[in-house]
């Protein structure tokens, strides 16, 4: 059994976000020692790991929840992950094509100051003005 310090450490996650995974069901509550501490099983861990893991990739909790049901029933077709994880793909596609369009516009607004006087400031002016920007970002 692993008290709450030691699954943070070893799950690399805060104390407050292993209480609130607790209280919103995506993590069962754990049992309680004689004095009233938190103890966690390997299995509850494990899970730890897979919310912990489906973060890094960008899930949001409603899709971890999903993905979690979905885990709990191994004799079910993974269709359903498949597409949770398509879905998450896309938003990721378009975020990356998003920031890409966010970066030429920076480095066209930045390339453009030549250093002179803040009156004349075209990353200025660009800022204060959307109609300056050459596309939608």
């Amino acid at each position: 059994m692993l008290s709450i310090g030691t699954l943070s450490r070893r799950c690399g996650v805060k104390v407050p976000t292993i209480r609130y995974y607790e209280e919103i069901g995506l993590l069962p509550q754990p049992e309680r020692s004689s004095g009233g501490q938190r103890r966690y099983t390997p299995a509850q861990a494990e899970r730890l790991g897979f919310i912990r893991h489906s973060r890094d990739l960008g899930f949001p909790l409603d899709a971890i929840r999903a993905l979690l049901d979905i885990a709990d029933h191994p004799d079910q077709s993974c269709a359903e992950a498949n597409a949770l994880a398509q879905a998450q793909l896309s938003d990721v596609r378009n975020r990356i094509e998003r920031l890409q369009r966010l970066e030429a516009e920076l480095t066209r607004i930045a390339s453009a100051c030549d250093g002179g006087a803040v009156d004349n400031c075209d990353v200025l002016a660009a800022l204060g003005d959307h109609g300056k920007c050459t596309g939608h970002h």
